[in-house]
């Protein structure tokens, strides 16, 4: 009987006649291989997304463990990480706010048809008594180009944004071209950013509408020759 070492190996199976008959090693190694294909071994085999799942859940667990076993405090101290880290994205979610899909910032300033500087005012001040920062903040705004326009250093143009506003008063300001794209940004913002404004932004809109309100202008030459 050749040894475990030996090249002739040889497995005894049973033929059709019931003689015992020698196969070598590797054509019975491929037999049992076409036997185990057959359909009858594997009916009760996991489907292939089950099995894709369990991988996917073998793998965040291992995840897991390494992350709990580095983190300080072990489980308990990776549980306070997480929840630390869902705070935070909460806390940026609220303020910054979700962008609405489908709006642009390229929409008029005057959408409602065209009302004063002191009616914007008014308005701007019933929203601010009653915390309602975002109106008040759109209402400042259409204000102080509102009032530009009726003191002639804006032409009333029914369809322009608040962009192009701040950029045409920057001219005929120039002291206060920054503080007014400023205020458009914001305006663009809360109006179709969906940011939200609060008391501070609202004051700092406010002063600046107080004070573009006596603000000496550009001389108009002196505008015409800086225009590009």
């Amino acid at each position: 009987m050749p040894g475990a070492g030996g090249t002739a190996a040889r497995l005894l199976v049973r033929a059709s006649g019931g003689a015992p008959v020698e196969t070598g090693r590797l054509p019975a190694r491929e037999a049992a291989r076409r036997e185990l294909s057959k359909g009858a071994y594997h009916e009760n085999d996991p489907h292939p997304l089950q099995r894709a799942l369990d991988h996917l859940w073998t793998w965040f667990g291992d995840v897991v463990s390494a992350a709990s076993v580095a983190a300080p405090g072990g489980p308990a101290g990776l549980i306070v990480l997480l929840l630390a880290v869902l705070g935070l994205g909460a806390a940026l979610r609220w303020r910054l706010g979700v962008p609405r899909p489908g709006r642009r910032p390229t929409e008029a300033l005057f959408a409602h048809g065209p009302r004063s500087a002191a009616d914007h005012r008014a308005a701007a001040d019933t929203h601010a008594a009653a915390g309602r920062w975002n109106q008040a903040v759109q209402e400042r705004m259409r204000a102080i180009v509102r009032s530009l326009e009726e003191r002639a250093l804006l032409e009333p143009r029914p369809g322009r944004t608040a962009d192009e506003a701040a950029a045409e008063a920057g001219r005929a300001l120039p002291a206060y071209d920054a503080r007014l794209r400023a205020a458009a940004r914001g305006f663009d913002d809360v109006t179709y950013g969906g940011r939200s404004a609060d008391r501070a932004a609202y004051l700092t809109l406010l002063d600046l509408d107080r004070a573009v309100e006596t603000a000496t202008p550009r001389p108009a030459d002196a505008r015409e020759g800086a225009s590009p």
